[in-house]
Protein backbone atom coordinates (compact mmCIF):
# COMPACT_ATOMS: atom_id res chain seq x y z
CA UNK A 1 0.00 0.00 0.00
CA UNK A 2 1.51 3.45 -1.16
CA UNK A 3 0.80 6.62 0.18
CA UNK A 4 1.47 10.17 -1.61
CA UNK A 5 2.95 12.57 0.38
CA UNK A 6 0.17 14.99 0.37
CA UNK A 7 -1.57 12.26 1.55
CA UNK A 8 0.68 11.78 4.73
CA UNK A 9 0.82 15.54 4.98
CA UNK A 10 -2.99 15.80 4.93
CA UNK A 11 -3.54 12.79 7.30
CA UNK A 12 -1.30 14.39 10.50
CA UNK A 13 -2.08 17.87 9.58
CA UNK A 14 -5.76 16.60 10.60
CA UNK A 15 -4.67 14.94 13.63
CA UNK A 16 -2.68 17.63 15.14
CA UNK A 17 -5.20 20.18 14.71
CA UNK A 18 -7.80 18.15 16.31
CA UNK A 19 -4.96 17.35 19.23
CA UNK A 20 -4.94 20.65 19.76
CA UNK A 21 -8.23 21.03 20.81
CA UNK A 22 -8.68 17.52 22.75
CA UNK A 23 -5.44 16.81 24.02
CA UNK A 24 -5.35 15.99 27.62
CA UNK A 25 -2.97 17.90 29.86
CA UNK A 26 -0.31 15.03 31.05
CA UNK A 27 2.63 15.48 33.13
CA UNK A 28 5.03 13.65 30.64
CA UNK A 29 3.22 16.10 27.98
CA UNK A 30 5.01 18.65 29.36
CA UNK A 31 8.57 17.85 30.02
CA UNK A 32 11.34 16.85 27.67
CA UNK A 33 13.28 14.64 30.35
CA UNK A 34 13.51 10.99 28.90
CA UNK A 35 13.94 9.96 32.22
CA UNK A 36 10.31 10.88 33.12
CA UNK A 37 8.33 10.39 29.04
CA UNK A 38 10.27 6.64 30.09
CA UNK A 39 8.88 6.40 33.72
CA UNK A 40 5.18 7.27 32.11
CA UNK A 41 5.71 5.44 29.06
CA UNK A 42 6.44 1.93 31.22
CA UNK A 43 3.68 3.04 33.62
CA UNK A 44 1.48 3.33 30.98
CA UNK A 45 2.05 -0.39 29.20
CA UNK A 46 -1.52 -2.18 29.21
CA UNK A 47 -2.68 0.35 31.90
CA UNK A 48 -5.42 3.12 31.13
CA UNK A 49 -4.06 6.71 31.83
CA UNK A 50 -6.50 7.27 34.61
CA UNK A 51 -5.06 4.60 36.57
CA UNK A 52 -1.46 5.06 35.76
CA UNK A 53 -1.26 8.85 36.59
CA UNK A 54 -1.17 8.46 40.40
CA UNK A 55 1.90 5.99 39.67
CA UNK A 56 3.72 8.32 37.63
CA UNK A 57 2.93 11.00 40.29
CA UNK A 58 3.95 8.50 43.22
CA UNK A 59 7.38 7.62 41.42
CA UNK A 60 8.16 11.20 39.69
CA UNK A 61 8.03 12.28 44.09
CA UNK A 62 9.64 9.87 45.39
CA UNK A 63 12.63 9.09 42.75
CA UNK A 64 12.89 12.09 40.60
CA UNK A 65 15.73 10.98 39.08
CA UNK A 66 16.65 7.93 37.32
CA UNK A 67 19.88 7.83 39.99
CA UNK A 68 17.41 7.57 42.63
CA UNK A 69 15.26 5.02 41.11
CA UNK A 70 18.49 2.83 40.87
CA UNK A 71 19.24 3.12 44.50
CA UNK A 72 16.53 2.22 45.74
CA UNK A 73 15.75 -1.47 46.54
CA UNK A 74 13.55 -3.92 44.59
CA UNK A 75 11.62 -4.17 47.71
CA UNK A 76 10.76 -0.43 47.59
CA UNK A 77 9.68 -0.19 44.00
CA UNK A 78 7.88 -2.98 43.96
CA UNK A 79 5.94 -1.89 46.88
CA UNK A 80 5.14 1.77 45.12
CA UNK A 81 4.04 -0.06 41.86
CA UNK A 82 1.68 -2.37 43.97
CA UNK A 83 -1.68 -2.81 42.72
CA UNK A 84 -0.74 -1.88 38.59
CA UNK A 85 0.02 -5.46 38.14
CA UNK A 86 2.40 -6.52 35.62
CA UNK A 87 4.70 -6.74 38.28
CA UNK A 88 7.58 -7.35 35.41
CA UNK A 89 7.67 -3.90 33.92
CA UNK A 90 9.20 -2.47 37.67
CA UNK A 91 11.53 -5.36 37.95
CA UNK A 92 12.68 -4.27 34.64
CA UNK A 93 12.18 -0.69 35.01
CA UNK A 94 14.40 -1.18 38.28
CA UNK A 95 17.28 -2.94 36.39
CA UNK A 96 17.18 -0.40 33.30
CA UNK A 97 17.67 1.91 35.57
CA UNK A 98 20.48 0.52 37.14
CA UNK A 99 22.34 -0.25 33.51
CA UNK A 100 21.49 3.12 32.66
CA UNK A 101 23.67 4.55 35.33
CA UNK A 102 26.00 1.96 35.92
CA UNK A 103 26.84 2.32 31.72
CA UNK A 104 26.11 5.40 30.87
CA UNK A 105 26.40 7.73 33.69
CA UNK A 106 22.68 8.49 34.31
CA UNK A 107 22.32 9.37 31.08
CA UNK A 108 19.93 7.92 28.31
CA UNK A 109 20.73 7.32 24.99
CA UNK A 110 19.98 9.95 22.47
CA UNK A 111 18.99 8.27 20.02
CA UNK A 112 16.37 5.56 18.96
CA UNK A 113 19.27 2.82 17.93
CA UNK A 114 20.76 4.03 21.17
CA UNK A 115 18.21 3.30 23.71
CA UNK A 116 17.24 0.34 22.00
CA UNK A 117 20.52 -1.17 23.34
CA UNK A 118 18.92 -0.85 26.44
CA UNK A 119 17.78 -3.87 28.07
CA UNK A 120 14.26 -2.93 28.80
CA UNK A 121 13.38 -0.85 26.45
CA UNK A 122 11.72 -2.21 23.07
CA UNK A 123 11.05 -0.21 19.55
CA UNK A 124 7.98 1.18 21.31
CA UNK A 125 9.23 2.96 24.16
CA UNK A 126 12.44 3.92 22.25
CA UNK A 127 10.68 5.20 19.31
CA UNK A 128 8.65 7.19 22.32
CA UNK A 129 11.43 9.12 24.15
CA UNK A 130 13.14 9.49 20.63
CA UNK A 131 10.43 11.86 19.08
CA UNK A 132 9.39 13.14 22.09
CA UNK A 133 12.43 14.28 23.92
CA UNK A 134 14.64 14.48 20.84
CA UNK A 135 12.67 15.10 17.98
CA UNK A 136 13.80 12.31 16.09
CA UNK A 137 11.75 11.34 13.07
CA UNK A 138 10.72 7.47 14.26
CA UNK A 139 6.90 6.15 14.35
CA UNK A 140 5.45 4.83 17.74
CA UNK A 141 2.92 2.33 17.13
CA UNK A 142 1.26 0.79 20.12
CA UNK A 143 -2.85 -0.87 20.38
CA UNK A 144 -4.28 2.70 19.51
CA UNK A 145 -1.75 3.66 16.51
CA UNK A 146 -3.10 0.05 15.40
CA UNK A 147 -6.25 0.33 15.54
CA UNK A 148 -6.12 4.46 13.60
CA UNK A 149 -4.08 2.99 10.78
CA UNK A 150 -5.88 -0.20 10.00
CA UNK A 151 -9.11 1.73 10.05
CA UNK A 152 -8.39 5.20 7.89
CA UNK A 153 -6.41 2.90 5.54
CA UNK A 154 -7.98 -0.08 5.16
CA UNK A 155 -4.87 -2.37 6.21
CA UNK A 156 -5.69 -5.94 6.92
CA UNK A 157 -2.70 -7.27 7.56
CA UNK A 158 -2.66 -9.49 10.81
CA UNK A 159 -1.13 -7.19 13.74
CA UNK A 160 -0.61 -10.14 15.72
CA UNK A 161 2.16 -11.52 13.56
CA UNK A 162 5.66 -10.36 12.29
CA UNK A 163 4.81 -9.12 9.35
CA UNK A 164 2.18 -7.19 10.23
CA UNK A 165 3.89 -5.22 12.95
CA UNK A 166 6.62 -4.32 10.69
CA UNK A 167 3.89 -3.16 7.91
CA UNK A 168 2.31 -1.13 10.58
CA UNK A 169 6.06 0.23 11.63
CA UNK A 170 6.79 1.25 8.30
CA UNK A 171 3.23 2.84 7.23
CA UNK A 172 3.31 4.69 10.29
CA UNK A 173 7.02 5.89 9.32
CA UNK A 174 5.83 6.79 6.56
CA UNK A 175 2.76 9.01 7.96
CA UNK A 176 4.51 10.66 10.21
CA UNK A 177 5.11 14.65 10.48
CA UNK A 178 8.63 15.28 10.05
CA UNK A 179 8.36 19.17 11.47
CA UNK A 180 6.96 17.70 14.65
CA UNK A 181 7.43 13.84 14.93
CA UNK A 182 6.49 14.58 18.75
CA UNK A 183 3.63 15.94 18.37
CA UNK A 184 2.56 13.85 15.71
CA UNK A 185 2.74 10.56 17.91
CA UNK A 186 0.97 12.22 20.80
CA UNK A 187 -1.66 13.14 18.15
CA UNK A 188 -2.08 9.66 16.99
CA UNK A 189 -1.96 7.72 20.03
CA UNK A 190 -4.87 10.09 22.03
CA UNK A 191 -6.89 9.81 18.87
CA UNK A 192 -7.22 6.35 19.38
CA UNK A 193 -7.66 6.87 22.84
CA UNK A 194 -10.56 8.95 23.08
CA UNK A 195 -12.31 8.91 19.50
CA UNK A 196 -11.22 6.11 17.29
CA UNK A 197 -11.47 3.46 20.45
CA UNK A 198 -12.02 -0.24 20.17
CA UNK A 199 -15.87 -0.65 20.25
CA UNK A 200 -16.96 3.61 20.08
CA UNK A 201 -16.14 4.94 16.53
CA UNK A 202 -17.57 8.27 16.93
CA UNK A 203 -17.71 8.36 12.77
CA UNK A 204 -19.96 11.14 12.88
CA UNK A 205 -17.78 13.43 14.53
CA UNK A 206 -14.63 12.04 12.82
CA UNK A 207 -12.17 14.85 11.13
CA UNK A 208 -10.78 11.74 8.93
CA UNK A 209 -14.04 10.34 8.20
CA UNK A 210 -14.58 11.01 4.63
CA UNK A 211 -11.27 9.12 3.66
CA UNK A 212 -11.59 6.48 6.44
CA UNK A 213 -11.93 3.05 4.87
CA UNK A 214 -13.35 1.45 8.12
CA UNK A 215 -16.32 4.51 7.96
CA UNK A 216 -16.72 4.09 4.14
CA UNK A 217 -16.65 0.42 4.30
CA UNK A 218 -18.42 0.08 7.46
CA UNK A 219 -15.92 -2.60 8.79
CA UNK A 220 -14.47 -0.36 11.97
CA UNK A 221 -15.67 -3.96 14.08
CA UNK A 222 -13.39 -5.69 11.90
CA UNK A 223 -10.08 -4.07 12.16
CA UNK A 224 -7.63 -3.56 13.27
CA UNK A 225 -7.28 -7.81 12.25
CA UNK A 226 -5.63 -9.58 15.27
CA UNK A 227 -6.11 -13.59 15.52
CA UNK A 228 -4.12 -14.76 18.26
CA UNK A 229 -6.04 -15.96 20.74
CA UNK A 230 -4.94 -15.42 24.35
CA UNK A 231 -4.85 -18.77 26.30
CA UNK A 232 -6.56 -18.58 29.71
CA UNK A 233 -5.17 -20.55 32.68
CA UNK A 234 -6.98 -22.03 35.39
CA UNK A 235 -5.04 -22.30 38.43
CA UNK A 236 -6.39 -23.33 42.06
CA UNK A 237 -4.10 -21.58 45.13
CA UNK A 238 -4.05 -23.15 48.39
CA UNK A 239 -2.78 -20.54 51.15
CA UNK A 240 -2.32 -21.69 54.24
CA UNK A 241 -2.57 -18.15 56.73
CA UNK A 242 0.20 -19.56 59.30
CA UNK A 243 -1.14 -17.34 62.71
CA UNK A 244 1.23 -17.45 65.88
CA UNK A 245 0.86 -14.60 68.79
CA UNK A 246 -0.98 -12.04 66.68
CA UNK A 247 1.78 -12.56 63.42
CA UNK A 248 1.23 -13.47 60.18
CA UNK A 249 3.79 -15.76 58.04
CA UNK A 250 4.72 -14.74 54.82
CA UNK A 251 7.41 -15.49 52.65
CA UNK A 252 8.59 -13.91 49.10
CA UNK A 253 7.46 -14.75 45.60
CA UNK A 254 10.37 -16.48 43.51
CA UNK A 255 11.24 -15.01 39.91
CA UNK A 256 9.95 -17.92 38.09
CA UNK A 257 6.08 -17.42 38.34
CA UNK A 258 3.47 -14.62 38.53
CA UNK A 259 4.01 -11.73 41.19
CA UNK A 260 8.12 -12.53 41.46
CA UNK A 261 9.24 -10.53 44.26
CA UNK A 262 6.25 -9.98 45.58
CA UNK A 263 4.87 -11.43 49.47
CA UNK A 264 1.89 -13.90 50.39
CA UNK A 265 1.13 -16.52 52.64
CA UNK A 266 2.52 -20.56 52.66
CA UNK A 267 0.97 -21.82 49.23
CA UNK A 268 0.51 -24.80 47.39
CA UNK A 269 -1.08 -25.57 44.33
CA UNK A 270 -3.08 -28.04 42.99
CA UNK A 271 -4.76 -29.52 40.06
CA UNK A 272 -8.28 -29.48 41.12
CA UNK A 273 -9.76 -27.89 44.21
CA UNK A 274 -8.72 -30.25 47.31
CA UNK A 275 -9.74 -30.58 50.63
CA UNK A 276 -7.98 -29.26 53.56
CA UNK A 277 -7.15 -32.78 54.65
CA UNK A 278 -5.47 -33.46 51.12
CA UNK A 279 -3.66 -30.26 51.56
CA UNK A 280 -2.39 -31.43 54.71
CA UNK A 281 -0.86 -34.43 53.16
CA UNK A 282 2.23 -32.46 51.91
CA UNK A 283 5.41 -33.68 53.06
CA UNK A 284 6.29 -29.86 53.77
CA UNK A 285 3.78 -30.40 56.42
CA UNK A 286 4.56 -33.03 58.40
CA UNK A 287 6.68 -31.17 61.30
CA UNK A 288 3.85 -28.53 61.50
CA UNK A 289 0.85 -30.60 61.88
CA UNK A 290 1.64 -31.22 65.63
CA UNK A 291 1.81 -28.24 66.00
CA UNK A 292 -1.84 -26.73 64.80
CA UNK A 293 -4.36 -25.22 67.43
CA UNK A 294 -7.22 -24.13 64.65
CA UNK A 295 -7.83 -24.58 60.89
CA UNK A 296 -10.58 -21.87 59.83
CA UNK A 297 -12.83 -22.98 56.71
CA UNK A 298 -11.80 -21.81 53.54
CA UNK A 299 -12.25 -18.11 52.56
CA UNK A 300 -12.60 -18.25 49.05
CA UNK A 301 -11.24 -15.23 46.13
CA UNK A 302 -11.29 -15.27 42.81
CA UNK A 303 -8.67 -12.95 40.52
CA UNK A 304 -8.25 -12.95 36.98
CA UNK A 305 -5.07 -11.77 34.92
CA UNK A 306 -4.16 -11.08 31.86
CA UNK A 307 -3.77 -14.54 31.11
CA UNK A 308 -4.73 -16.39 34.54
CA UNK A 309 -7.88 -17.36 36.36
CA UNK A 310 -7.02 -17.51 39.54
CA UNK A 311 -9.24 -19.26 42.61
CA UNK A 312 -7.85 -19.09 46.00
CA UNK A 313 -8.32 -20.36 49.09
CA UNK A 314 -7.21 -19.06 52.11
CA UNK A 315 -6.99 -21.64 55.20
CA UNK A 316 -6.27 -19.41 58.50
CA UNK A 317 -3.82 -21.79 60.62
CA UNK A 318 -3.56 -20.61 64.36
CA UNK A 319 0.02 -22.63 65.57
CA UNK A 320 0.27 -23.30 69.12
CA UNK A 321 2.72 -20.69 70.93
CA UNK A 322 5.49 -23.09 71.46
CA UNK A 323 5.59 -23.64 67.70
CA UNK A 324 9.34 -23.27 66.59
CA UNK A 325 10.46 -20.45 63.46
CA UNK A 326 12.94 -22.71 62.18
CA UNK A 327 10.14 -25.24 60.73
CA UNK A 328 8.92 -22.76 57.92
CA UNK A 329 11.98 -21.50 55.77
CA UNK A 330 12.00 -18.55 53.30
CA UNK A 331 10.05 -16.37 55.01
CA UNK A 332 9.14 -14.98 58.90
CA UNK A 333 6.73 -14.11 61.43
CA UNK A 334 5.34 -10.58 60.44
CA UNK A 335 3.03 -8.08 62.74
CA UNK A 336 0.13 -6.39 60.91
CA UNK A 337 1.92 -3.07 60.85
CA UNK A 338 4.95 -4.76 59.51
CA UNK A 339 2.79 -6.27 56.00
CA UNK A 340 1.65 -3.20 55.40
CA UNK A 341 4.98 -1.89 54.38
CA UNK A 342 5.84 -5.50 52.16
CA UNK A 343 4.58 -5.70 48.70
CA UNK A 344 1.96 -7.94 47.95
CA UNK A 345 -0.50 -8.84 45.15
CA UNK A 346 -3.75 -7.81 44.60
CA UNK A 347 -5.41 -10.52 46.02
CA UNK A 348 -3.47 -11.19 49.44
CA UNK A 349 -3.98 -7.55 49.64
CA UNK A 350 -7.44 -8.06 49.35
CA UNK A 351 -7.76 -11.08 51.79
CA UNK A 352 -5.93 -9.05 54.49
CA UNK A 353 -8.37 -5.97 53.93
CA UNK A 354 -11.13 -8.48 54.71
CA UNK A 355 -10.13 -10.95 57.53
CA UNK A 356 -7.57 -8.96 59.35
CA UNK A 357 -7.99 -5.06 58.76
Amino acid sequence: MSHTSTENNSFSNILLKWYQIHKRDLPWRNTKSPYLVWLSEVILQQTRVAQGLPYYNAFSTQYPSVELLAAASQDEVLRLWQGLGYYSRARNMHNTAKQIVNEHNGFFPDSYSGLLKLKGIGPYTAAAIASFCYQEKVAVVDGNVYRVLARVFGETTDISTGTGKKTFQNLADKLINKQQPDIHNQSIMEFGALHCTPKSYQCGTCPLATTCVANISESQHLLPVKTKKLTIKQRNLNYLVFVKEEKIFLKQRHDNDIWAGLFDFFEIETTHENNIENILENQFLDELKSNISTISEPYILQHILTHQKIKAFFYIVTLNENFSDKSLTNGKFYNISEIENLAKPVLISNFLNKYFS
